[in-house]
């Protein structure tokens, strides 16, 4: 059995250096619940009732995917969100592989709270398929979620090419993912002042 140093035994560092991990993820994932796909704030400002419905008319939005990886490179993951074209202000995003299927999970996030008319998109044939917008295909129109893939890479040292910081799990990777993007385009606080022990 290995012998543990002052240091360890400290109270103020635990009982074992485990101890931290341990309950660390713990209070990470009691923020799940709490994380929101969609940007709240702006529906508020800009949310207009349209016979009994409420919607935001958004004239042209941006629409890309990013990739991350979950554990090693060979298991990657995508970031799938869409962005006010004149405003560069997030609507929502969502996680998934490159294919068909996680854009449609994108649209049924929008589709309830957002009337997209123009959709800017890159190269990607899973837009083809879109019926409720007007596709317009080309990396011209689309620098506003380009540059928030690099201020998101910046943030998040999870979603870095060549870090050594990544994510075990999908879960976990959508949970640190998303309270990135909550706080620095969302302006959503997820936590309460008591999740991280402060």
């Amino acid at each position: 059995m290995r012998a543990y140093s002052k240091r360890e035994r400290h109270p103020c560092y635990g009982p074992y250096p485990w101890h931290f991990q341990k309950h660390r993820d713990i209070r990470f994932k009691k923020t799940e619940g709490r994380i929101s796909l969609i940007n709240k704030g702006y529906i508020e400002r800009n949310r207009e009732n349209i016979e009994g419905i409420t919607l935001v008319r958004v004239p042209e939005a941006e629409m890309d995917e990013m990739w991350s990886f979950v554990h090693d490179k060979s298991r990657q993951y995508w970031l799938w969100w869409a962005v006010d074209h004149k405003t560069g202000e997030p609507l929502a995003y969502t996680f998934g592989t490159r294919e068909h299927a996680n854009l449609d999970k994108l649209r049924d996030i929008l589709n309830p709270y957002f009337d997209i008319h123009t959709a800017y998109t890159d190269g990607n044939p899973a837009y083809f398929d879109m019926e409720e917008s007007a596709v317009v295909q080309g990396k011209r129109n689309t620098q506003r979620v380009e540059n928030k893939h690099l201020s998101l890479r910046t943030w998040c040292s999870r979603l870095v090419r060549k870090g050594i910081r990544f994510s075990k799990s999908f879960r976990m990777h959508e949970i640190a993912v998303g309270l990135v993007i909550n706080f620095w385009f969302f302006n959503n606080k997820p936590w309460s002042i008591n999740v991280f022990g402060t």
